[in-house]
């Protein structure tokens, strides 16, 4: 059975919560009528069990069941630690 849930990379731009990460996913689209290539970013909450990713981390997160009111992501993976 393949596993075709979402995945998404972004960076974390917030931890304040209580084992809830909040990732920022930047993607690039063309403007309509302009065509001019503008970015733009949407903020994903998502679940972290151990509670120790820091701000500026990129992550992987995935689809996952709803966790809470807002919350239907978890981190998959910790790709690159700030410095």
């Amino acid at each position: 059975m393949p596993n075709n849930r979402k995945r998404l990379i972004g960076r974390v731009v917030r931890n304040s919560m209580d084992k809830t990460v909040v990732v920022a996913v930047e993607r690039t689209v063309s403007h309509p009528l302009y065509k001019k290539v503008i970015r733009t970013s949407k903020n994903y909450k998502a679940h972290d069990e151990s509670n120790e990713i820091p701000v500026g981390a990129l992550v992987q997160i995935v689809e996952s069941r709803p966790i809470s009111k807002t919350k239907r992501w978890a981190v998959e993976e910790v790709m690159e630690m700030p410095e």
